[in-house]
């Protein structure tokens, strides 16, 4: 299959599937509770595997792992979030494998491209002044633009109303089984990237789907 010819709008998830950041959303929860002083049982293999099924999992665990943490989930996040655009600030944020030749050929065909992220519009700001590449992409959906966060299909939906025009043929990838959740309630063909050793790759592929080990390994 010739990706690029054969489909009129991509969807991109902009976390771990564009941009290697969820060590950075790991490690600001973890100086977030420091500066609490708390620490946590949870490995980033925890967190990675929670925050990917689905909104909630990874708060119930912290809550569940340390009993006398603030009860106002906001609070926490909004301090965490503070860590986050620290780390992105004063680090080296990179893009996935593969990503860069593929916003590169899309680009060069003019194919109609879309970011559809849970991340907020100022983080995302502050990665795309790093990342040069991902300034080729014109459209993007933050978490200010829309409701309810993945696995609902609003943002998704959202995007393909905006951008996608009767008989498009739609694409979507996405390197999480929640986000994957939320690209089957649209008309997308769902695609996740992650690598093959991925915990919950059953568990995405179970209704059907594509799966890719990497970005490098879609074909033009």
């Amino acid at each position: 299959m010739q990706w690029i010819r054969d489909f009129h709008l991509f969807l991109f998830d902009f976390d771990g599937l564009l941009v290697n950041t969820e060590h950075l959303h790991y490690q600001a929860y973890l100086n977030m509770l420091e500066k609490r002083g708390y620490k946590t049982t949870l490995s980033f293999a925890n967190f990675f595997e929670l925050a990917h099924f689905n909104s909630t999992a990874w708060r119930e665990a912290l809550y569940a792992d340390i009993p006398g943490l603030e009860p106002n989930w906001q609070i926490l996040y909004d301090e965490k979030k503070a860590n986050y655009e620290h780390l992105i600030t004063s680090g080296k944020v990179e893009l996935m494998p593969g990503a860069e030749k593929l916003l590169k050929k899309l680009d060069e065909a003019k194919i109609r491209r879309c970011v559809v992220t849970n991340s907020f519009l100022p983080q995302v700001q502050l990665i795309r002044a790093k990342i040069p590449a991902l300034e080729t992409i014109p459209k993007w959906i933050t978490r200010e633009d829309y409701e309810k966060p993945k696995p609902s299909p609003e943002c998704y939906l959202k995007a393909i109303e905006l951008y996608g025009k009767k008989g498009d043929r739609i694409i979507g990838f996405e390197d999480s089984v929640r986000g994957l959740k939320a690209l089957r309630q649209t008309t997308a063909l769902p695609v996740i990237v992650c690598p093959k050793h991925y915990p919950l790759l059953d568990v995405a592929l179970g209704e059907g789907g594509i799966h890719f080990e990497s970005l490098s390994d879609v074909r033009f």
